[in-house]
């Protein structure tokens, strides 16, 4: 638990993922990490769909927690590539992102965006540039 306490303070300056968009961490592991996003009526489109923006928002901020929390590089997405697969029909999504291979300059994650009904919404993977190293 202090490990997900800590991520939740760090990326909390991640304004527009956890303020504007209302992302939550709700798990923190090696090379990994899982988000929520309650849905409200600003999260959907003209037609009453959950926007792609939205989805894509919280893969986004999935895959960031996961490349950047616990590590020695700073990391970006250079490529964010998405399938959106079906619309949401619940109230929350889900965002789990995983590490596939990391190497000295890049890094690739593949981020599953699922509902609370257990549907699957959309996959997007990233490749990721390691652009600088912390210093304590």
């Amino acid at each position: 638990m202090e490990k997900l306490e800590e991520a939740r303070k760090i990326f909390s300056k991640d304004l527009y993922a956890t303020k504007l968009s209302g992302a939550i961490i709700e798990e923190v592991g090696d090379n990994f990490a899982k988000c929520s996003m309650p849905l409200t009526e600003n999260h959907k489109n003209a037609y009453g769909a959950v926007m792609g923006g939205a989805i894509y928002t919280l893969a986004d901020f999935a895959f960031a927690v996961a490349s950047n929390f616990e590590k020695d590089k700073a990391t970006v997405s250079l490529v964010g590539q998405a399938t959106f697969i079906a619309a949401s029909k619940g109230n929350t999504l889900f965002a789990e992102a995983k590490l596939l291979k990391d190497g000295n300059r890049n890094c690739f994650y593949e981020v599953k965006v699922t509902d609370d009904t257990a549907k699957i919404i959309a996959t997007v993977s990233f490749t990721g540039a390691h652009i600088m190293t912390f210093k304590p």
